[in-house]
């Protein structure tokens, strides 16, 4: 006998497998981004938010609605796009950055960096990146540094626009990194920090679908790209893997998310240390 579950009953709109499927093919076709099968709960309570705001009656209004209104795929995508991210986020990569990257000879003769932060979420990793470009063993104090950040998700771009977090978020952070680069809210910002100006100016905020044509050339000295290919399929990974090279700069570094592997669908990148990444060409 068939069982029905009880979050199935309560739902307030119906949500079928044929919902699910458009759902998928759509999130697919836009952002290059699959969905698997255990997901149609989290799709459901993420979309019908939309539905409720829109004031429509079923998921069939829905797509018609988003059919005729392209703006509206914009929120679609915010809505079904995970924002997981901390500061310092697999700490490795930011000392391998400070370490073999900006201490290098090459570069400290340059002065000079370029990082893209592709899929930079609410904004830790970027500012992560900056922290540890202003506080790397040489001084960088007056180095030409920009630090690109872009995601699809416009509300999460904001957030980090914003740079304003709460302030457990940085409890992991040395205390005189905090004090450098983080100011105390007040008032109505109480319980909040500001990441520093010093921070802020390094870093442009950019809306950016990984799978349209990038609206730059580089050469890019740094890629981090970490926990973003794990949404793609393998063919739209080796194409994302392609760009990432043809804007990097020769022998330039890519760092992935632990459970990315590079390696097992190119060769235009070498594997040089815990996901790190060379540029062969």
């Amino acid at each position: 006998m068939a069982v029905t579950s009880p979050q199935a009953t309560e739902r307030e709109f119906v949500f079928t497998q044929k919902d699910f499927e458009r759902v998928r093919k759509e999130l697919y076709a836009h952002a290059g981004i699959t969905l698997s099968d255990h997901k149609k709960d989290m799709t459901y309570n993420r979309l019908v938010r939309r539905l409720r705001e829109l004031g429509l009656n079923s998921f069939d209004e829905y797509f018609a609605y988003l059919t005729q209104h392209d703006d509206e795929f914009g929120m679609f995508i915010n809505a079904l796009t995970t924002n997981l991210t901390s500061f310092f986020r697999e700490n490795h990569h930011f000392e391998y950055l400070q370490r073999e990257i900006i201490a290098s000879s090459e570069v400290a003769a340059s002065r000079r960096l370029r990082i893209w932060s592709a899929g930079c979420s609410m904004g830790e990793e970027p500012y992560s990146i900056a922290i540890s470009c202003m506080s790397a063993p040489v001084e960088t104090q007056h180095w030409d540094i920009q630090i690109l950040a872009t995601d699809i998700d416009t509300k999460v771009l904001q957030t980090g626009a914003n740079g304003i977090y709460g302030i457990e978020r940085i409890e992991s952070i040395p205390a005189q990194l905090k004090r450098r680069f983080f100011r105390r809210g007040k008032g109505a910002q109480e319980g909040n920090v500001k990441v520093a100006p010093e921070l802020q100016q390094l870093i442009t905020f950019k809306q950016l679908n990984l799978m349209e044509a990038l609206p730059f050339k580089g050469p890019l000295d740094v890629i981090f790209c970490r926990n973003v290919m794990i949404y793609f399929d393998k063919e739209t990974q080796q194409m994302l893997l392609d760009k990432f090279a043809e804007v990097l700069k020769p022998g330039g570094i890519l760092f992935v998310g632990h459970s990315e592997s590079p390696f097992r669908l190119t060769d235009r990148f070498k594997l040089i240390g815990q996901t790190v990444y060379r540029k062969v060409y």
